[in-house]
């Protein structure tokens, strides 16, 4: 098992119900492909270093997790989908 951290901006138009929902959905996403989540750092609303998508805002999460060296490809190919989701990136933390 490695250590990964996943970084993600939601987009900032979203309700408090619905940016629940697209976290949870990631979250379970990290559950499904054999991930443990040790820990979830939410930043809330914060100003984007450029425009992405016409905001210039976004909701910043970070989620470190415990998963198997092919989840997080699996993990990637799903957010990249997902409406909600401005940017993300998971990062392979070093012991």
């Amino acid at each position: 098992m490695n250590k990964y951290e996943l970084a993600l901006v939601l987009n900032p138009d979203l309700d408090e119900e619905a940016r629940t929902e697209a976290f949870n959905r990631v979250q379970e996403l990290i559950e499904r492909f054999g991930g443990t989540i040790e820990k979830v750092d939410d930043w809330g609303k914060r100003r984007l270093a450029y425009e992405i998508k016409k905001h210039n805002e976004g909701f910043y999460s970070f989620i470190t997790f415990d998963a198997a060296a092919t989840a997080p490809i699996e993990i990637e190919s799903r957010v990249r989908i997902m409406e909600n989701v401005l940017r993300y990136l998971i990062i392979r933390k070093d012991a």
